[in-house]
């Protein structure tokens, strides 16, 4: 196709932009990647699943059934959808992600040449970013050390939870990072052993490992004796799956945490392992630890995100209040 013809096609198309494009107009259109492929190019399996979940909500509300009538759909689409979203009562960080979802995939059609005018979301207000302290509850040090204590040391399986928890708690890993730790992922950076860690979008950051969680590695490693075999095996073994050399599942490290709270007697509404991560980066926080490093330290894209864990900026003995005078 020429470029005049395709330009001749934009021309057509944008006469009616209210309308959904029809199946000759597409033709007419470049020849691009169907909105499918789109979901190729999203690398997080968990991000990916969430877009997926996000397109399928908003098409169901407004009844899209194949995926080239995206191409068809304008500005009042949007607006009807957010507006729905709002009345089933969704948080705004999720109105944000959903829409978030909407406009990537229209960037990607826009690119690709696969519809005419401009991308639909795009204008649409969204929630505003809540701000002030996060929702994701943070264990107490009591609490986080009762937790680490909670796995019995006289075994293999103690030993192994003791090093996961030690990991998550020292560390802020997700637990997706957590999971994929190889063995051959503890390496040794200016004589220091550090944890080589595979975040989001493929990101690779170094973690110094904290004394605690090393002596916890070490018996643990020390006691399996399978990984002195080959350091490429997972760190983190299930005991039934230990002569298949898999490793433990995000999942399982969930199932992991929640029964040791429940065992150490941790009564915290909603906590899980991202409440873990919360409790490292609060903790780092309250001993002044760097912001900038911290949000390096957690692999997070914006610093706006770390800042959610900064919970000493609401503590009520540092308020304004305490510094009137009369």
């Amino acid at each position: 196709m020429t470029e005049e013809t395709n330009a001749q096609a934009v021309s057509m198309v944008l006469e009616g932009d209210a309308r959904r494009l029809t199946a000759i107009e597409f033709q007419q259109l470049a020849r691009v990647p169907a909105a499918t492929e789109w979901f190729a190019n999203i690398d997080n399996p968990r991000t990916r699943r969430a877009y997926q979940n996000d397109l399928t909500d908003f098409s169901s509300f407004i009844g899209l059934t194949q995926a080239n009538e995206f191409r068809g759909v304008n500005r009042a689409h949007v607006l009807a959808w957010r507006a729905d979203l709002e009345r089933r009562g969704l948080a705004g960080a999720t109105i944000r992600r959903k829409l978030a979802a909407l406009a990537s995939l229209f960037d990607h059609l826009l690119e690709s040449n696969a519809m005419a005018g401009g991308n639909p979301v795009h204008g649409v207000k969204r929630p505003r970013i809540e701000s002030g302290e996060g929702k994701t509850p943070a264990l107490g040090d009591h609490q986080a050390k009762r937790l680490l204590d909670a796995p019995d040391p006289t075994t293999l399986k103690g030993l192994r939870d003791r090093a996961i928890l030690a990991v998550l708690l020292y560390h802020g890993l997700r637990r997706e990072e957590a999971a994929q730790l190889m063995v051959h992922h503890l390496v040794e950076r200016r004589g220091i052993r550090h944890l080589m860690v595979h975040g989001k979008g493929g990101k690779v950051r170094y973690l110094p490992v904290h004394p605690v969680a090393a002596d916890r590695i070490h018996a643990y490693l020390e006691r399996s004796g399978y990984h002195l075999v080959d350091p490429k095996a997972p760190l983190f073994v299930p005991l039934r799956h230990w002569s298949k050399g898999e490793g433990v599942t995000a999942n399982g490290i969930y199932t992991l945490v929640e029964a040791y709270a429940k065992q150490a007697g941790i009564q915290v509404e909603g906590l899980g392992v991202h409440g873990l991560r919360a409790t490292a980066a609060t903790n780092a926080l309250e001993h002044e630890a760097d912001i900038a490093k911290v949000q390096v330290w957690l692999g997070h894209a914006n610093i706006s995100t770390t800042r959610i864990y900064d919970r000493g900026q609401n503590r009520p003995e540092d308020s304004p209040t305490y510094k009137v005078k009369y």
